[in-house]
């Protein structure tokens, strides 16, 4: 078989499209894959739920279809520490195992004193005021629903900053929705509180791991679900800068995990060492 064929088979078996039928699955699914996405994301290459449930097909509007039922898996699951959920890679909804969240962690701006540090952070640019509002609130007062944080956070009628807002303190693994509780106008909110009061061992694993062994757990993660990846694509995907990613795709050929070129351009491809044939 080529490439090519080995690469399609290799994803209808990671995929697993249509495969996962209950939430015992799903969890599954999720800890072998170490990280999905909620919905297939246009522009990505990447197990989701919603594939693993639907199978390849898009995400229709109408909510009595029965793959919707992942939307009801992702409710029940908020807050019961059966898998890591919040708005991570590119800002959309992301699924992680527990055992390889703390890596993400570790490539965080989360560092000894997540109630302190976020000052430096936004001193030197790199968080939003908006951000800082709200995680203050949420240091300040602990769980709060989306409408009373909004509140607190003087941000009441700009509903768009605020959703910009919880984006990148997510992204950031700053704070995560923990519940889905009635509230608001269509009775139904999600309760957001600090990632690391609800994961403190996040923060205990994460200091003792290294930038390089982060990137290079979560590649190993990734190409094992996906079989290939450009360097563009991973870069895109996790938002490395070049040097990082090269360093972490060298980690991984070093390990004879993946093969590579030599040359480091935005298209050179990096395989599965399993997924290249043998004379």
């Amino acid at each position: 078989m080529s490439t090519l064929e080995l690469l399609e088979q290799h994803r209808r078996n990671t995929f697993k499209p249509g495969k996962v039928e209950t939430l015992s699955q799903a969890v599954k699914f999720v800890n072998e894959r170490g990280l999905v996405f909620f919905w297939p994301i246009q522009g990505f290459t990447l197990p989701s739920l919603w594939v693993s449930v639907a199978g390849f097909r898009p995400v229709p509007s109408n909510q009595s279809d029965p793959a919707h039922i992942t939307w009801g898996w992702k409710d029940h699951m908020l807050g019961e520490k059966k898998w890591f959920y919040a708005k991570v890679l590119r800002r959309k909804g992301t699924l992680i195992a527990l055992e390889l969240a703390p890596y993400f962690y570790a490539l965080s701006h989360n560092y000894g004193e997540p109630e302190s540090d976020y000052l430096a952070q936004f001193g030197e640019g790199r968080m939003t005021p908006e951000a800082k509002r709200v995680y203050e609130v949420l240091l300040a007062e602990g769980p709060l629903h989306t409408q009373a944080l909004r509140k607190k956070a003087g941000l009441r009628k700009d509903m768009y900053r605020f959703g910009k807002a919880l984006e990148e303190l997510q992204a950031d693994f700053k704070v995560m929705p923990v519940k889905v509780v009635e509230a608001g106008r269509w009775g139904y909110a999600h309760q957001y509180e600090c990632v690391h009061r609800h994961h403190p061992e996040f923060l205990t694993k994460a200091s003792k791991i290294g930038s390089l062994e982060a990137r290079a757990r979560i590649l190993r993660n990734y190409f094992a679900s996906v079989g290939a990846a450009t360097l563009g694509e991973v870069r895109k995907l996790f938002g490395w800068d070049l040097d990082d990613s090269l360093e972490a795709l060298e980690q991984l050929m070093g390990e004879q995990n993946i093969v590579g070129r030599d040359a480091p351009k935005n298209d050179s491809a990096y395989v599965l060492k399993g997924l290249v044939p043998t004379d």
